[in-house]
């Protein structure tokens, strides 16, 4: 039997910055996705955060009064505080606090499934606990005396619990290191082999899943949730235009703010995107904050090295737009950081514009092949593009810019 959702009273604090979700409706869906009941909702204004209590004592006496008349158990921010912040609030709304980056951490643990997954889910949240050993365990502050495993005498529990997690940060990281040798060991036979490798990106629960599922035939898990899916699946894509196979990889969604932490621990991951020689940049259409997620994603492409590869922009969710919403089709390219970018719309739950994206990646993949050929050195080791300049290769400019 499934125990009930805990309820909980989600809190945002509008602090001028673009972007701010005065619905919080992003922070409710996590909050879903995570098992909870959002039951109440408030919002402020603030030019600063408070320090100690991020909102200030008036507004979280507020928060204190909405928790107990609507039955919450706990409070979520949708920003994230700082390791005082949250001591400070939880002991003001006798209640435990949390913020949208320990929701992440939080989503992310539960639906890892690959081993590699489960390491990197286990590296960022031990990091991000390394930083929270003050929050909620009174007895930390204990002093404990004898040696040995237990540590040094006079040593505090905090001391021995912040080492103990440095040593598991260690371990954690030598073990994805080895994934990674791993995954650069598959690449590399990839490249070897000449195979033409794309991946789908997008903000998460933009249909990457559902998009690669339709373009390969496949069975890999799609829902209408935010991380649906969180471990990179590669299948082979046969472009009968191109007359070749592809390797087509689906990676894990982005989202605003995600932590560093995650970016940091999913690197083996998102690799996946780095090595791309082409990005297919899925897109949720009907979603009316769409050029906003465009611009998040570009972020985190340009924060893991990836800013530079070719994409191709796939509107994606046709069928969900009310016909007034329809975006217009009177041009093949969208600016996309002063890049002319290709782009396609389709709807991939229903199979609509499946045929114009595949003979698009065809003729992105025909490009290649031909400016490949045309690279080669010829029998005096000359490139035949030109004896003085190396020949780029389409869609790996591998710098990140600005």
């Amino acid at each position: 039997m499934d125990r009930p959702a805990a309820a909980a009273v989600l809190v945002g604090v509008d602090l001028g910055k673009p972007h701010f979700d005065a619905e919080l409706e992003e922070l409710g869906l996590l909050a879903q996705t995570a098992g909870l009941q959002p039951v109440a909702r408030l919002t402020c204004k603030r030019k600063a955060p408070d320090a100690a209590l991020f909102v200030g004592s008036g507004k979280a006496e507020e928060i204190k009064a909405l928790a107990s008349q609507s039955g919450a158990t706990e409070v979520l921010f949708d920003q994230s505080l700082s390791p005082a912040q949250q001591r400070n609030l939880e002991r003001q709304l006798d209640m435990p606090v949390n913020d949208r980056t320990l929701l992440i951490l939080e989503i992310f643990a539960q639906r890892a499934r690959s081993h590699e997954g489960k390491l990197q889910v286990e590296l960022a949240r031990l990091q991000y606990l390394s930083t929270r050993l003050v929050r909620r365990w009174s007895h930390l502050e204990r002093q404990t005396g004898g040696a040995g495993l237990r540590g040094g005498p006079g040593e505090k529990q905090i001391e021995l619990d912040r080492r103990m997690i440095g040593e598991a940060i260690k371990r954690t990281k030598e073990r994805l290191s080895k994934v990674k040798r791993q995954r650069q060991t598959q690449r590399r036979q990839r490249a070897r082999r000449n195979a033409f490798t794309m991946s789908l990106v997008g903000y998460t629960n933009a249909g990457k899943s559902t998009l690669f599922n339709a373009l390969v035939k496949a069975q890999a898990y799609a829902a209408d949730q935010l991380f649906a899916t969180l471990d990179t699946t590669t299948r082979q894509l046969y472009l009968a235009e191109a007359g070749r196979s592809v390797s087509l990889s689906d990676t894990v969604g982005f989202i605003r703010d995600l932590p560093h932490g995650l970016i940091d621990a999913f690197e083996a991951t998102l690799l996946e995107a780095v090595d791309a020689d082409l990005l297919l940049h899925v897109v949720d259409a009907s979603n009316p904050e769409y050029p906003e997620q465009i611009q998040q994603v570009q972020g985190v492409l340009q924060e893991i090295g990836a800013g530079g590869i070719a994409q191709v922009l796939v509107f994606n969710k046709l069928d969900a737009l009310a016909p007034e919403r329809q975006p217009q089709r009177l041009f093949d390219h969208y600016d996309l950081d002063g890049v002319m970018t290709p782009r396609v719309f389709v709807s991939a739950r229903q199979g609509h514009g499946m045929s114009e994206l595949r003979n698009c990646l065809s003729g992105l993949v025909q490009n290649q092949s031909e400016h490949a050929e045309l690279s080669k050195p010829d029998e005096f080791g000359a490139q035949s593009d030109s004896p003085d300049e190396p020949a780029d290769e389409i869609g790996h400019n591998r710098g990140m810019t600005g």
